[in-house]
């Protein structure tokens, strides 16, 4: 089962680098080039110079800043092997006053085959961000960012650990984003460090949140492996881990956007959904919400349609139907509002195949609703689709099964930030 690993990270000497609020990041897939430049513009130091180079030669530029900022004193490695306890604070709503916490531990994992059946994915992936995620670590031999996982601990044993590694001291690290608060705390008890490994050493992990990365990693062992090159670290990648029933874990869900469909009917879609849902007409994005998040109580599925002009929410009548259209599935799968959605509206009946939906030829995403709407309002789409969150539960009953989710039919909340601590593959 999982093998969880401490580290010597390494980590910003802040005295020569600078504040950790201004050398840490978001996750490089969400970030845009003024992001980056206002990133830069802050902290020359920061970590978006490693994990999204940019220039003619971008990864060759990482590595050769990478073995700079070691030699310079920026970064370096910790003396002892370590545990590090990663706390996010946050709102899961803007000016909500609902706030929640979310208490992970970030470790080295022993990188498994997916048939092994240890670390388990949920989501398609897309190879040009595998092969970009590749170059990088050929060029740095780092992780920069950890895999986000969860795992399952009925009875809270590894949190309660947790909790009291954290009590006995103040945070290491302390600071707001503007919309979270981080926090790290470092352990190097050894006692603790066995205890911790030996909860995990029965759990299976299931990849929340990095399946590009993870995939990656295992290609580069391989790669590294083929080249007769020494790869103990590589055996080993970084990660985040949380528990799964924690309260403090949330999923935002993922919108659809339809467009650039030639000849597109709302009129004859509606009609055409009878079939399989019971429609009922909202005013408005908020009525629809109000009405999706009814049906979510009720664990009906169901999602909400607007057209530029009308808004519909679609209940579907007989979650059995999906047998028909999907016999090969487990019920786990048939059972997720993204394959309802997937199947039943945007294959069958507006024919968006996989591979369209896979190049987002006729569909993108958002997690904005009023993004969403919008851009059917400006014609920059035929239509959305808002959906409700999928469940915790739902994702990690797939991946038991062996399946994997659409592409974007996660969101978790908030994201990790980049930079606290990097894992360095040539430390065994």
């Amino acid at each position: 089962m999982a093998d969880i690993k401490a580290f010597r990270a390494l980590r910003y000497d802040l005295p020569k680098a600078g504040d950790i609020g201004e050398l840490t990041c978001a996750p490089y897939d969400i970030i845009s080039e003024d992001q980056r430049q206002d990133y830069l513009k802050r902290n020359p130091y920061n970590i978006v110079r490693l994990e999204l180079p940019k220039g003619d030669d971008p990864y060759t530029q990482a590595g050769e800043t990478l073995h700079s900022w070691i030699e310079n004193g920026i970064l370096k490695l910790d003396m002892d092997p370590g545990l590090y306890i990663y706390e996010m604070e946050f709102l899961t709503k803007v000016d909500s006053g609902d706030t929640k916490k979310l208490r992970t531990l970030i470790c080295r994992v022993r990188l498994e085959e997916f048939a092994a059946g240890v670390v388990l994915p949920h989501e398609e992936t897309l190879s040009k961000a595998k092969q970009d995620r590749f170059d990088l670590m050929c060029a740095t031999n780092c992780n920069f960012s950890q895999i986000y996982s969860l795992y399952q601990d009925p009875e809270h044993v590894t949190r309660r650990r947790i909790d009291n590694l954290a009590s006995c001291s103040a945070p290491r690290y302390e600071f707001s984003d503007g919309l979270v608060t981080h926090r790290l705390w470092v352990v190097n008890d050894p006692a603790a460090i066995e205890a911790i490994q030996e909860d995990f050493a029965g759990r299976k992990l299931y990849i929340a949140d990095g399946h590009h990365r993870y995939e990656t990693a295992l290609n580069y062992r391989r790669y590294l492996q083929q080249q007769g090159t020494d790869c103990n670290g590589a055996d080993f990648v970084m990660m985040t881990l949380a528990d799964m029933s924690d309260d403090g874990l949330v999923v935002f869900p993922t919108h659809r956007l339809v467009r650039g469909l030639e000849n597109f009917d709302s009129a004859s879609l509606i009609e055409s959904c009878k079939e399989w849902f019971d429609l009922s007409t909202s005013a408005d994005l908020y009525s629809a919400q109000v009405a999706l998040d009814s049906a979510y109580e009720k664990n009906l599925h169901a999602f909400a349609y607007f057209d530029g002009e009308n808004w519909q929410v679609l209940t579907l009548k007989d979650p059995s139907i999906l047998e028909d259209f999907l016999p090969e599935k487990s019920a786990a799968y048939r059972e997720l509002d993204v394959s309802i959605l997937h199947t039943l509206i945007l294959e069958k009946l507006l024919g968006i195949d996989k591979e369209n939906m896979a190049a987002q030829i006729n569909l993108t995403y958002t997690r904005s609703a009023e993004e969403a709407v919008q851009s059917v309002i400006r014609s920059e789409s035929n239509c959305c689709f808002l959906l409700n969150s999928t469940r915790v539960e739902e994702i990690c009953s797939v991946a038991a099964c062996g399946e994997k989710m659409p592409q974007k039919s996660t969101y978790f909340y908030p994201k990790l930030i980049t930079g606290l601590v990097m894992n360095d593959l040539s430390q065994n």
